[in-house]
């Protein structure tokens, strides 16, 4: 389509038409839209308003703009997305954009981009449903990344490189092997055995007595703990050697988690040898206790080994708003309704409400509808007084609670759908690869087996490589983003 094409008469170029009342027509897949000059020019920088004025620059510069153009409507054709083209040109008519119900906040950023049109202009509430689209569509390239990480080999690396990724796969990904799976079964058993041990141990019948008279765990049950904490003492070392980022890593809560779980151990067990010698033995023996206590961390290991658990957490950072509402609605009622029980039980000679603070258990326990009957109203009022505050605190337990449950659904609802969408990824690229080996095979081989195999590129031109091809789009936006606009 060049300016001598006769399917196009001349372009009116006297500049006879000033570009405020200039009327064009536009159609987007199909849809005609009438603009005029004055509504585009308020934002030049736009390519609806750059239409206006690329009639005086000739078919190159009209071609740049649109797709097709049609000289005696002056119309202006564009293979785009209808729908979104209604919402994006709100903001020549009213300053901001909304997206509408069911596109996709991806597909929609695209073509407010081939509009030139800014993302300030997006409404709020639409920006935040990009963010989040953007965040899943990173975080299912991240995951994608990582697999492919671990398909992969660089032979460039050093031995040392590769083994401390075998290591780090063999521990961290349970799903890379077989093998990696029964060290995860493994790991689970002794967390259940070392939590087992360190219930019963606490059972007096299984306990000994030792030569100063003291109860003490039973040989036994000493010896399974410290295999247990071996095996936990020898996985944690391996996994630091063997992690990318150590910094990371040791500031990581799980193995915050695991350390407190592991320390106590040998924190006691250095105390029994040495303290003895620094300070009295009573004391040495409280602060074995004291640390022996600290066992329990080890039960949240569970978590490394448990998507639900996983998810709880997240859901419950998530719902910080909701938890603090809850408490608060809590504290409000526990103050409230202490401070009336006290006063109301003040008239009765054998009142159990001794002081507000003291009423404070009270109003917990009652309120969150426990009521261990330890302290317990004895005149009408106080009883009337108890009734109204446990009915206020199922309505303040229940207001909260909704939300909460509906992160926790929603998070694990999400994570679900990442987990699909990294393998729905997965499968295009052996499909996009297989089907790249199959056509370069009946074409491009025969014509390189013809060249000669003296040609140096032709070693270079025959091998497709399954990340060298696709793994550019994880880092590119565009291309990736196009394959996922099936999403709409």
């Amino acid at each position: 389509k060049m300016a001598g094409d006769s399917r196009f008469p001349d372009v009116d170029t006297d500049g006879s038409q000033k570009s405020e009342e200039m009327e064009i027509v536009v159609n987007v897949g199909g849809v005609r839209q009438v603009f005029y000059g004055d509504n585009l020019n308020q934002y030049p920088e736009t390519r609806l308003a750059e239409l206006v004025n690329c009639l005086s620059g000739g078919y190159d510069t009209i071609f740049s703009l649109c797709d097709d153009y049609d000289p005696g409507k002056r119309e202006f054709y564009f293979d785009r997305d209808p729908d979104a083209f209604k919402c994006i040109i709100d903001v020549y008519y009213f300053g901001e954009i909304h997206m509408k119900k069911g596109i996709c906040p991806i597909c929609f950023k695209n073509e407010m981009e081939f509009w030139k049109v800014d993302l300030k202009f997006l409404d709020d509430c639409c920006k935040a449903h990009l963010s989040e689209k953007k965040e899943e569509l990173e975080e299912i390239a991240r995951r994608v990344q990582l697999i492919l990480d671990d398909l992969g080999v660089d032979a460039s690396e050093s031995r040392w490189k590769r083994c401390q990724k075998c290591i780090w796969k063999f521990l961290e990904k349970p799903e890379s092997s077989y093998p990696a799976r029964v060290i995860a079964v493994l790991s689970f058993l002794f967390i259940l055995i070392s939590s087992v041990v360190m219930c019963v141990g606490t059972i007096p019948d299984l306990q000994v007595v030792d030569a100063e008279g003291n109860r003490m765990e039973h040989p036994t049950l000493d010896s399974i703990e410290t295999a247990c904490i071996g095996w936990f003492t020898m996985e944690y070392v391996l996994r630091l050697i063997s992690s990318p980022n150590k910094l990371h890593f040791a500031l990581s809560f799980m193995n915050i988690v695991d350390v407190l779980a592991i320390l106590p151990f040998y924190i006691s067990l250095t105390l029994t040898h040495l303290g003895a010698k620094l300070m009295e033995l009573s004391n040495v023996q409280q602060a074995v206790q004291a640390l022996r206590i600290m066992r329990i961390a080890r039960i949240f290991k569970l978590a490394r080994h448990s998507s639900g658990l996983q998810t709880l957490t997240y859901a419950l950072k998530r719902s910080f708003k909701e938890l603090g509402l809850l408490l608060m609605y809590l504290a409000v009622g526990i103050f409230v309704f202490s401070a009336l029980g006290y006063t109301m039980e003040q008239s009765h000679p054998e009142t159990l409400f001794k002081s507000i603070p003291q009423s404070f258990w009270w109003a917990i326990i009652t309120m969150t509808t426990v009521g261990y009957g330890d302290i317990y109203p004895k005149t009408t009022l106080g009883k009337l007084n108890a009734a109204i505050s446990f009915l206020c605190g199922v309505i303040a337990i229940a207001l909260p609670i909704h939300p909460i449950i509906n992160n926790f659904v929603r998070y694990y609802n999400k994570q679900r759908v990442l987990e699909t969408a990294a393998k729905h990824e997965l499968e295009l690229m052996e499909l996009n690869s297989a089907e790249g080996k199959a056509s370069g095979s009946r074409s491009e081989l025969e014509d390189l087996s013809k060249e000669g195999k003296d040609d140096p590129f032709y070693s270079s031109r025959i091998k497709v490589s399954h990340s060298d091809t696709f793994i550019h789009l994880l880092s590119e936006e565009k291309n990736y983003r196009t394959r996922l606009q099936s999403c709409k």
